[in-house]
């Protein structure tokens, strides 16, 4: 099926659905639960476990960290301040004003030692290797803990992103992932059919449900059976949401960046001239305007133009050429048309953009295979290599320390996430030097991988709701202040 075709039946499926719905009348908002439907329930609430990004938004309202960052990604305080005491050596002081844990008891240094001391144990946690530098953690009293680094480590700091739990509990193995007890805005209650949070100030009720088809959750968002929804619709539904009167569709910048991966090891994806032609055989600004939400932009590196490691750097964008696509392919020594094998999820708008792109590739000479998988298999085949090219998005990305886990030559799974296998002596040299401005645009020269779009960002909600807006990189942390009216 041709990529306008698969538009059609799309659209004429909305079309079909949404009339169904509008026939209805929505129920009434109840001012004592806000339902948030989302496409993935969390898979773990267990911060030193989380890696899925809906268990990350969700472990930012349960538990705070020592440390957040502004919106240029500069760390900065939330549970505590530090001091840098030398460079192996960090002094950080609780603030006075810090809340209770939700089961009422004070948090403190012990927490925090504990937290992190944990960690050293749980070999089977993703984020041990991150801590694997500290020589030890003092809990000084109960306001002030120290932590030792082995060696030098200028964004140490930046890493104590994890939720701080309970010695207490931490000490009699509670089951964090599925009963999570922090100190965050919201405090667990119930996790059954669908997730249930109470926010603490209030008492206010916030549930989760997982509705993963985005057509059923607008459908629903307009029946009046939930008040919330954020992200993953096509564009079309979107702009149908904005016609409603009963319906606020809030729209922002967004920073998760979408990529093409390609297999570095592969024989013909290992010549540089191969992925250039790729990279111009790929019209984004057509993407981004027929199938996008508003506020989508081209994108050029994973950590967006507003972070400071991009500050005084132009990053050229790949433009549409097909013609020199296919003109870098037979310099190549390519037997045109080169055949490559795209592996996607299920996806309805994931599988829509790769048919797009693989109508785009055409002309350049390129006959893409489209192979979408189930969740499960896609992303195991692409943490094993198993691929020739796949589509996948980095979210909530803060700190340049990406670069080298995503393509440092020693960060292969499971010591990282160079699933490429993609091996540069010079970058690692970079890397290493930290010289992010050099490094980032030679990866940008390299291409391991093909940069795509940062999405923008949307929420829609029924008209009672307010005090809600999406932020640049999906979070979810407004759920601490929306409010419904009655």
């Amino acid at each position: 099926m041709s990529a306008l075709n698969v538009t059609k039946f799309f659209m004429g499926l909305l079309c079909v659905l949404i009339a169904a719905c509008s026939q209805q009348n929505p129920s009434k908002l109840t001012s004592h639960e806000i339902v948030f439907a989302i496409g993935q329930m969390p898979q773990n609430l267990d911060p030193r476990y989380a890696t899925d990004a809906a268990s990350e938004r969700v472990n930012r309202l349960i538990y705070q960290s020592l440390v957040d960052f502004d919106a240029n990604a500069k760390p900065v305080p939330s549970l505590a301040s530090w001091v840098e005491v030398s460079t192996t050596e960090y002094r950080f002081t609780l603030n006075k004003n810090r809340i209770l844990f939700h089961h009422q008891t004070p948090l403190t240094a012990s927490d925090v030692k504990a937290t992190y001391d944990s960690l050293a144990t749980l070999k089977d946690a993703p984020h041990t290797a991150e801590f694997a530098n500290i020589k030890s953690i003092i809990a000084e009293d109960n306001d002030t803990v120290v932590f030792v680094l082995k060696q030098a480590d200028k964004h140490f700091v930046d890493k104590l992103i994890i939720g701080i739990l309970p010695a207490q509990l931490i000490a009699k193995n509670h089951d964090f992932s599925h009963q999570p007890l922090g100190n965050g805005a919201l405090e667990f209650v119930n996790w059954q059919n669908k997730l249930i949070l109470k926010r603490v100030k209030d008492k206010q009720t916030i549930s989760f449900i997982e509705v993963k088809d985005p057509t059923v959750r607008v459908l629903k968002l307009l029946h009046g059976e939930v008040d919330l929804l954020q992200g993953e619709l096509p564009p079309e539904l979107v702009k149908h949401l904005q016609t409603k009167s009963e319906i606020i569709v809030k729209t922002g910048m967004g920073a998760n960046f979408s990529y093409l991966g390609l297999n570095m090891q592969d024989p013909v994806l290992k010549q540089l001239k191969v992925r250039q032609a790729i990279a111009h055989a790929i019209d984004r600004n057509a993407i981004i305007t027929k199938v996008m939400v508003s506020n989508t932009r081209v994108a050029s590196a994973i950590l967006p133009p507003e972070h400071y490691t991009n500050n005084n750097i132009a990053l050229p964008i790949y433009d549409y050429n097909p013609m020199l696509a296919k003109q870098l392919l037979r310099e190549a020594g390519v037997k045109l048309p080169l055949k490559l094998v795209f592996k996607t999820s299920t996806d309805a708008q994931r599988v829509r953009f790769a048919t797009i792109m693989q109508a785009q590739m055409q002309p350049a000479g390129i006959d893409l295979e489209i192979r979408s998988l189930d969740w499960g298999t896609f992303f195991e085949d692409v943490k094993q290599g198993n691929f020739q090219l796949y589509g996948l998005t980095w979210v909530g990305i803060k700190t340049p320390e990406i670069y080298a886990k995503a393509f440092g030559s020693h960060s292969v799974p499971p010591n990282g996430f160079n699933r490429g296998r993609y091996t540069d002596a010079e970058l690692d040299k970079l890397l290493v030097d930290e010289n992010w401005p050099v490094a980032t645009s030679r990866i940008h020269a390299q291409l391991p991988y093909i940069p795509l779009w940062y999405e923008g960002q949307f929420a829609a909600m029924r008209k009672e709701i307010s005090n809600y807006s999406p932020k640049s990189d999906g979070n979810w942390d407004d759920l601490a202040t929306i409010s419904v009216g009655k």
